[in-house]
């Protein structure tokens, strides 16, 4: 399979790093705004011959994007950016005639009136409205395939598959003790995705009542997290695993809560009412005059990169989902899970336990479709899709699940 990458930030680095032990893919071209960041990526993987290269290419350019696949004779384009740039890229996907993998959907809008009642744009709805063209291309538009939302889902399909007669409820929940030396906050990942999905209305969705929103940080819980993390106060952010798993899971309901602290939603909370969570430019003066800056970009200029703090953190990083419901008329609860320590991802990858664990996923994705094992066409969520050779890929990767009954 012949792969366009394009992002080589933390998580598109180690996408190649992962894919270039794989043989299903014959060649990825890297590409970035910045051409000396895919270039870097690639010059990491020397040994791995010429099935890398580099190349410079603007996301939110679609007719560029669309050539770069048609001329690379491209099989699929995983998608390693921010979500600003899902919509050129999906676009692009479809008019070359590639599969898409991306691991962040297209952007939501607040409703203009009851922004912390009810959904106003969803996030994955401007993907979704062409779902009957992918369909007609018989191509694969495989929405949020990252860890969560990605495995998650998978997590997800397997327990309704294989666990459960009846779910009444599908709780994604997410927690890390990680900690990063000689940072008072230093995010472990994108700051400007972690503003979007953390200061945005979060959405539940009810079987009675579909999809509605809350308020951010609303309904705090404490979720005791696996393999020595421990307890975690949880609260609901908006996530696409909610927008995703009611379309081809039968839940009463569905929920994504998210482990920050409340250092880390200070500062959220602050940075909103600063303004500086905005994405609307600004002008500012500069050294050769006005320029418009976006608040928001300035704040992710301002942190440390993610990629780079690998080797100032330490801990380990879980990602799972909780299910409660009935098996053979019996009550059931368990939690599913993916952990990830940091000083194992470094040591393997060179790469921080957040990003790996998010960059794993769209790997195994891509060589479940090279190999025929996911075989479908249209804008489909991992849960559309068969869960085991999933799950038994990711082992084979050398990174096992787990399960863990509760109650």
């Amino acid at each position: 399979m012949r792969v366009l990458l394009v992002g080589a930030g933390g998580v598109g680095t180690a996408v190649t790093r992962i894919a270039a032990r794989r043989d299903f893919l014959t060649h990825m071209v890297v590409a970035d705004y910045d051409l000396a960041r895919a270039e870097a990526a690639v010059a990491a993987l020397e040994q791995h011959g010429d099935r890398f290269s580099a190349r410079r290419l603007d996301a939110s350019d679609e007719d560029a994007v669309r050539r770069a696949l048609t001329e690379e004779n491209c099989d699929a384009l995983l998608n390693a950016t921010d979500p600003r740039f899902v919509m050129p890229l999906f676009n692009a996907a479809l008019a070359a005639g590639t599969h898409y993998v991306d691991m962040a959907m297209s952007l939501s809008a607040p409703h203009a009136t009851h922004p912390y009642e009810r959904c106003g744009v969803k996030l994955g709805d401007a993907q979704f409205e062409q779902a009957g063209a992918w369909e007609r291309s018989g191509r694969l538009a495989l929405v949020g395939m990252g860890v969560e939302p990605g495995l998650s889902d998978v997590f997800a399909r397997y327990a309704a598959d294989e666990l459960f007669d009846e779910i009444e409820e599908i709780g994604v929940r997410d927690g890390a003790n990680l900690t990063v030396e000689g940072y008072d906050f230093a995010p472990s990942f994108s700051i400007w995705t972690t503003i979007e999905e953390c200061l945005n209305p979060p959405v539940v969705y009810e079987k009675e009542r579909g999809w509605f929103t809350t308020a951010p940080f609303s309904e705090p819980e404490i979720f005791d997290f696996p393999e020595g993390i421990g307890p975690v106060e949880c609260v609901n952010v908006e996530h696409e695993e909610v927008l995703l798993i009611p379309r081809w899971v039968d839940a009463r309901r569905v929920t994504f809560k998210y482990g920050l602290g409340d250092d880390f939603i200070t500062k959220l909370k602050t940075l909103h009412e600063l303004g500086l969570d905005a994405t609307k430019k600004v002008t500012v003066p500069s050294e050769n005059g006005p320029v418009a800056v976006s608040p928001r970009d300035v704040v992710a200029a301002c942190l440390p990169d993610p990629a780079t703090l690998g080797d100032r953190m330490t801990g380990k990083t879980c990602a799972g989902t909780w299910v409660k419901g009935t098996k053979d008329g019996s009550a059931r609860e368990v939690y599913l899970y993916h952990v990830v320590d940091n000083e194992w991802s470094m040591r393997q990858y060179g790469s921080q336990a957040v990003v790996w664990q998010t960059a794993i996923n769209p790997v195994i994705a891509l060589e479940l479709v090279a190999g025929g094992a996911w075989s479908a066409g249209g804008v489909l969520g991992p849960e559309a899709l068969p869960p085991r050779p999933f799950l038994d890929l990711l082992t084979e990767y050398g990174s096992p699940w787990g399960l863990r009954e509760e109650g």
